[in-house]
């Protein structure tokens, strides 16, 4: 009698023998291991989905997004530019942007326009450049969206080449040239950055990139 005792249980209200309950438990966790398995696989499932449909919305790489480029040029011997005309082009080119500093420092817009070639004046304030600019971190930031040449100007140019400096130039033809500045960074080396190209017509500089 104590063994019979033993083994019937109450389970729920009914009677059981612990053989039941144990195949009652086995059933319990079989069930709920097969629901898991189910659920796992409909996620995978609806993961591949979403994935499949954003890589067929996902702009192509040849988007509309490009950046502007320099026009260009013909592969040019500079060893033929003389001691002499390499440094009264460099003063040339450093008056010049003198020039440009001050007309930007008092933000002259038409006078800024008037220096660069028709060219590259289409190309920086076409809509796929100021659009493209306008999606960089540091115009996001500051919610600023460019829809004008004059909103570059006055977002872009203004405020970072408002005070340059001519360290070197580099001649790209017989009247182009490649200005840079030399500056340092942090860790004490020094960076050769390009400030314009540009290109002498008749007696006065033009900004063509």
């Amino acid at each position: 009698m104590p063994a019979l005792v033993y083994k019937i249980v109450l389970y729920r209200g009914s009677f059981y023998s612990m053989e039941f309950i144990d195949i009652f438990a086995k059933i319990r966790y079989s069930n709920s291991m097969r629901t898991k398995s189910v659920l796992f696989i409909m996620s995978l499932a609806a993961i591949a989905v979403i994935i499949a449909f954003s890589c067929k919305t996902l702009p192509k790489a040849d988007s509309e997004y490009k950046e502007v480029t320099p026009r260009k040029t013909e592969n040019f011997d500079s060893s033929k530019i003389s001691q002499a005309k390499y440094t009264s082009t460099r003063e040339e080119v450093q008056k010049f942007i003198e020039q440009q500093n001050k007309l930007i420092k008092e933000r002259n817009f038409d006078a800024w326009k008037n220096s660069l070639s028709p060219e590259y004046f289409a190309e920086i304030s076409s809509k796929d450049n100021l659009k493209r600019i306008s999606e960089q971190p540091a115009m996001k930031t500051r919610r600023i969206v460019l829809r004008t040449a004059q909103d570059y100007f006055d977002y872009v140019v203004v405020p970072s080449r408002a005070d340059l400096r001519v360290d070197e130039i580099e001649f790209i033809s017989e009247n182009r040239v490649k200005a840079f500045t030399i500056t340092t960074n942090k860790a004490g080396e020094e960076q050769k950055l390009r400030l314009y190209d540009l290109e002498k017509v008749g007696n006065s500089w033009t900004i063509i990139n």
